[in-house]
């Protein structure tokens, strides 16, 4: 009984001790617990303090675009890896990434190949084309695009151009202002905007790029619907020109060694509702301010008017070459102005792109080229690369017969087609474009040194090359006199044009 008595006060004795231990253990464990809490609550806001940085840093990866990518403009390596610097290898060269018959530095005519072409990238369709058409979405997303129209992305982009431009070896590159920098909600904002692009453009383009010229984009935002200079509202065409004058500015900042108007929106839909002798006189206004205030500031760069009929309004006050003469004649222009003549717009218009090129160099408006070609089978701008060999030839021509072009140059106003969607296909396509108009050099100068097709052009004029003749072009041959010669001569004899030897001759260069 005693013995038992013992043990119940030992285990009485005991049992507050172990329920003691218990507690200070249980105690212990919370400690841990909640310890192991707050390291664990440390290590997770380390995390995301460090993807915080991660998201933030100036560099964007190729493999990786992650939400965070949009907000720099920095890239980390190359915008296009693998692609090598373009170079010269001739025509026997199987390499699609090397040039078969532009070879930059070699004369021609007296002239070196750079100097006959100066060559520029149109950042709108090489760095804003989409592959979008009005029965499709979008097919291209080239790496560095993160989705965004941000300032940060417009910059991204600009990185982008000048590697393809030093990469593709030409030293030239247009631009619209909103291609270039986004539209802010006001004014101001897009100004704004569009300085932070440009300040970046003049830090990249060093001493030896410039742009060949640069525009303002008058026909997308919806106050452009009925035109800029030609609206009927005049807060629009208040708003067109401050924008025109600071896209002037930008391209004087840049070295822009010319600055086009081309009215995408300057026609109308309807003569029902449309007062043209009003629109044509505003436009003029329009056009007489920007020349003025292009003097004010030093800008020394030529002014260019880029004709086209049509598209996207029904008709265009500016509808080829001839009409945009008469227009500059009409409202004393002429010496202002001189024009971009575009090859697609050309046969939009019904005519070839060297008749274009032609009535601008015969009126002394031959400025620049936009080089590009339409598709004979549609009817409307398609904007492909040149690479048919013939015309290219004809535009050499008219090229060589001005002299050059200088300080206009050839502008690829031109586009991938929407099934083309790789980053190498941007080079693929400018450099069949370039050996195009090279190989149509190249041409001309055969056609020169051998002079059959001159020499025939010449024989069938042959007749004025006469004392009558000299009087008719002096304008000193009136119609009295005229009708006497007539009677003299009797029944004149008419030879042959020639047309088909013309055709050979001019084939056999190619």
């Amino acid at each position: 009984m005693e013995a038992s008595e013992n043990a119940v006060k030992v285990a009485l004795h005991i049992r507050p001790l172990i329920c003691d231990e218990r507690r200070q253990g249980e105690y212990w464990l919370e400690t841990l617990k909640m310890r192991a809490g707050r390291i664990l609550l440390l290590l997770l806001c380390l995390n995301v303090i460090t993807f915080g940085v991660i998201a933030d840093s100036p560099t964007c990866p190729a493999s990786d675009l992650g939400s965070g990518c949009g907000d720099s403009d920095e890239w980390e390596g190359e915008f296009f890896p693998g692609i090598p610097k373009i170079k010269y290898e001739g025509p026997s060269t199987k390499n699609p990434l090397a040039f078969k018959w532009y070879n930059a530095d070699e004369e021609i005519l007296g002239k070196k190949m750079k100097d006959w072409m100066r060559f520029s990238v149109a950042f709108w369709h090489t760095f804003r084309g989409t592959g979008g058409d009005p029965f499709g979405a979008p097919t291209k997303n080239w790496p560095w695009e993160d989705g965004t129209n941000s300032v940060a992305m417009a910059k991204r982009r600009m990185r982008a151009n000048f590697e393809f431009i030093n990469k593709l070896g030409v030293d030239r590159w247009c631009f619209h202002d909103r291609d270039i920098a986004p539209d802010g909600k006001t004014l101001e904002e897009s100004n704004k905007n569009l300085d932070e692009v440009v300040a970046l453009a003049k830090d990249l383009q060093g001493t030896k790029i410039r742009p060949l010229w640069g525009t303002a984009q008058l026909f997308l935002h919806p106050r452009y619907m009925h035109g800029g200079a030609t609206s009927p509202e005049i807060g629009v065409y208040a708003y067109a020109a401050a924008q025109v004058k600071k896209a002037i500015e930008v391209t004087h900042y840049l070295g822009g060694e010319n600055y086009v108007f081309w009215g995408g929106r300057e026609g109308y839909q309807s003569l029902l509702n449309t007062d043209m002798g009003r629109e044509l006189d505003h436009l003029a206004r329009f056009l007489e301010a920007a020349v003025a205030y292009k003097k004010k500031i030093g800008y020394n760069g030529t002014l260019l008017i880029e004709p086209k009929p049509q598209e996207p309004t029904k008709h265009q006050y500016d509808w080829d070459a001839a009409t945009s003469a008469n227009f500059l004649r009409k409202y004393g222009l002429i010496g202002e102005f001189k024009l971009n003549i575009e090859c697609n717009h050309a046969t939009l218009s019904g005519h070839s792109c060297y008749h274009e090129l032609e009535t601008a160099r015969l009126n002394g408006l031959l400025g620049n080229v936009d080089a590009n070609t339409g598709d004979p089978q549609t009817g409307w701008d398609t904007d492909q690369f040149l690479t048919d060999i013939a015309e290219a030839t004809l535009v050499m021509q008219s090229v060589v017969k001005n002299g050059g072009i200088a300080p206009g140059g050839f502008n690829f106003d031109a586009k991938l087609r929407r099934e083309s969607t790789d980053v190498e296909d941007l080079f693929i396509a400018h450099i069949s474009g370039m050996d195009t108009l090279a190989r149509g050099l190249r041409n001309v100068a055969k056609l020169v040194e051998d002079g059959s097709l001159p020499d025939l052009v010449r024989k069938r004029y042959k007749s004025f090359d006469t004392e009558v003749g000299a009087l008719i072009e002096a304008g000193k041959a009136d119609f009295e006199y005229l009708e006497k010669k007539a009677i003299e001569w009797g029944e004149p004899t008419v030879p042959s044009a020639k047309q088909e030897l013309a055709e050979m001759l001019f084939q056999s260069v190619l």
